[in-house]
């Protein structure tokens, strides 16, 4: 056995932000991990530094101590190959304890040696910008790594190596394009710090009255389970979004959807929550080939100013798959063992087949669990399986009351979960997991734009977004808070121009206000659920406030905001609201103008957006779902006579008609698998839903006893 030599760090003694004492080590050692170049042994000393810790570096003092010659020589003496596995072999037999160790560049490419070494500390990924990396290498007069076969450049090797750093990190470092390694040792620092204090990234309610003084610690797998918390609130992070800076916005850039998705996850959930690679795998399988773009969520020019972020390629053709797709995944590795869940979800649109695509995508025992839906009349979609659908002869607004009421009695809780074993939880927007997703489009769309040269990182852009339910306009406010310069969220909605009449008065009034169906049925919505999350966040966190206004709400139908409050809120978001007419011209203008068919919800951003967008800086509008599932509507705007009875005939007809988007891939067999569901129909009475839902579980009880 090898136990390495141990150095207190030399550099000068100036005084830490950080003590040793916040970060109760407990013996582990800290592990830096990255390709050569990462500046991992000076990172490495400063960290060790700082902390009071010693400090090693596999190089010099576990490598050469074994060999009795200098790392190159060995290279040059046993060849790469070689090399690889005599390197393994040495690291497996070292030992230490709380000390700073900086692994080589090629350590991870030996799983046993990894396996050893991760058991003894956490494992910290230096993720340095590949040409900041080649640079460094250069100036160093390193022109080869171990493992680069000739004709393999730099940069293609270290792309190889980075799937094996990914393989092992407990806590990646996000380096910013030209980071420093003092910079960099201060991201250390503070990675180390939040891994430790898992205690303090925690949920609260927006109805909680003393967030500083409450004693609840709810953590992120709790607040996935239980959807909704207990006082009827909705769940946020008690310290707010993390704050990226601008140089690790720029690397974001640069990488693929799933790549940035897997980072800003990261960010916002701990690590012990969720460890870094199961995240990945969910990140990956979420926005793989499910998606018929590989962009994912991509961005195209529309006209002038403006721009679409198309988020209809998911496998049901919603923006609600970028949620759905990762949701029931984040939703099944949360859940405690043994345990059934019963998913209810309301929806006026889309929601539902979004929601019977992602959890039938789970596997294993995840089969053995049950899904509900509660919607309306117009989606009918069934599933056999874990999922069935209820149609309601009422409204969105009618079955989101009843979720929530469902939620808020513990008779009715306790009996399923005594009775049954059965969790209740949503998928819906009031489900932070729902929501978390959604901020990184918005994150991706700015990022398409600074990397297609329309505008440089720090530049603002607008977001023009159909909105119902405010989950959409909420993702993209968090989205600001991290970092990305969104200068106004625009709220556009169709004729139940809810929002835009309490942004524009500040006054929520339900009283004899009936729900109007229209062309954009997503957005067919009276009672927004995630504006709760929005008054908290313009209020500072004022749960008493929150409480007060939304326990009016359901009891008065009605509240009004202080002055004060309202000019909060309209700095952050404008709104307006769109006709059924001019829904309709604006699809039929576009496609005259540009050949691009936009589909009735994102119609009504483009007309909001014309008008309340002053030109001054680009706008996207948020493309919530394909033309082709809304075909009546976009057929009446374009004047298309003759229309097919065939839904599959009438999407080839629009398929001929447009010359982009072009058609989904999935959408035919969508509407082939619809035609042939059942479903049940049930009255608008909260006991006959209650007695559905216990049924539900009933069947799905004695399927699996």
């Amino acid at each position: 056995e090898v136990t390495a030599r141990c150095y207190l760090s030399p550099f000068s003694s100036s005084k830490s932000w950080i003590s040793t004492r916040s970060i109760p080590l407990e013996g582990r050692n800290i592990l830096l991990m990255g390709p050569p170049g990462a500046g991992k042994t000076t990172v490495g000393r400063i960290v060790a530094h700082r902390l009071g810790l010693p400090v090693i570096d596999v190089d010099d003092d576990v490598l050469e101590m074994t060999w009795k010659m200098p790392v190159a020589a060995k290279l040059a003496s046993v060849g790469g190959e070689r090399f690889l596995e005599e390197e393994g072999q040495a690291l497996c037999n070292f030992s230490a304890s709380g000390c700073v160790v900086s692994l080589t560049g090629s350590n991870p490419l030996h799983s046993e040696a990894m396996q050893h070494v991760r058991q003894t500390g956490l494992v910290i990924y230096l993720d340095v910008d590949s040409e900041d990396i080649i640079q460094r290498l250069t100036r160093m007069k390193v022109n080869r790594i171990v493992g680069q076969e000739a004709g393999v450049s730099m940069r293609d090797i270290l792309k190889y190596r980075k799937q094996f750093y990914e393989k092992w990190l407990d806590v990646r470092v996000l380096c910013g394009t030209g980071d420093t390694v003092e910079e960099v040792a201060e991201k250390v620092l503070k990675a180390v710090e939040r891994y430790q204090n898992h205690a303090a990234e925690t949920y609260v309610s927006t109805r909680c009255a003393n967030v500083r003084s409450s004693n609840q610690k709810t953590h992120f797998s709790d607040v996935v389970v239980e959807g909704l918390a207990t006082d009827g609130g909705l769940y946020v992070p008690k310290n707010g979004f993390p704050r990226i800076d601008a140089r690790e916005w720029l690397r974001l850039a640069g990488m693929s959807y799933p790549e940035r998705a897997l980072v800003l996850l990261e960010k916002c959930i701990h690590p012990l929550d969720v460890c870094a690679l199961d995240l990945r795998t969910m990140a990956f399988k979420a926005y793989g080939s499910n998606f018929s773009s590989e962009a994912v969520a991509p961005v195209k020019h529309l006209n002038h100013n403006q721009y679409v972020q198309e988020l209809f390629h998911g496998p049901t053709a919603s923006f609600k798959d970028l949620a759905l797709q990762l949701m029931p995944q984040l939703f099944a590795y949360c859940l405690p063992p043994m345990c059934n869940y019963l998913i209810l979800v309301a929806t006026s649109g889309d929601t539902g087949s979004a929601v019977l695509s992602g959890f039938s995508r789970l596997s294993g025992t995840d089969r053995h669990r049950t899904g509900m839906l509660i919607q309306k009349l117009q989606m009918t979609s069934y599933r056999e399986g874990n999922a069935r659908a209820v149609s309601v002869q009422s409204d969105f607004d009618f079955c989101q009351r009843t979720i929530k009421r469902m939620f808020g009695e513990s008779g009715l809780t306790g009996h399923l979960a005594v009775e049954y074993g059965t969790v209740l939880s949503t998928a819906n927007s009031i489900n932070w997991a729902r929501l978390l997703p959604q901020v990184v489009y918005h994150s991706s769309a700015y990022l398409d734009l600074c990397r297609d040269g329309v505008i440089k990182f720090g530049e603002p852009i607008d977001v023009c977004i159909p909105t119902g339910n405010f989950g959409n306009a909420m993702s993209a406010v968090y989205a600001k808070q991290m970092g990305i310069p969104i200068r106004k969220v625009i709220c556009a909605s169709n004729h139940n121009r809810i929002i835009t009449d309490f942004i524009t008065t500040g006054e929520y009034d339900l009283r004899g206000r009936t729900l109007m169906l229209s062309q954009s049925p997503a957005i067919d919505i009276l009672k927004s659920s995630n504006l709760e999350r929005f008054i908290y966040h313009v209020s500072d966190g004022d749960g008493c406030l929150v409480k007060d206004l939304f326990t009016r709400l359901d009891r008065q139908q009605h509240f009004q905001v202080p002055e004060p409050l309202l000019g909060r809120i309209q700095q952050e978001v404008l709104a307006g609201w769109c006709s059924e007419d001019d829904c309709l011209a604006a699809i039929q203008s576009v496609h005259r103008q540009t050949g691009y068919v936009m589909d009735t919800h994102t119609a009504v951003a483009k007309v909001v957006a014309d008008r309340l967008q002053d030109g001054l800086c680009p706008v996207v509008l948020c493309s919530t779902a394909h033309y082709g599932k809304f075909a009546p509507a976009v057929f009446k705007a374009l004047q298309i006579r003759n229309i097919p009875e065939d839904p599959v005939e009438q999407l080839r007809k629009l398929g001929s008609t447009a010359s982009r988007p072009e058609m989904h891939r999935d959408m035919m067999t969508c509407l082939r698998e619809s035609s042939r569901r059942r479903h049940t129909v049930c009255q608008a009475e909260y006991s006959v839903l209650v007695e559905e839902v216990e049924n539900m579980i009933q069947d799905s009880f004695l399927k699996v006893m």
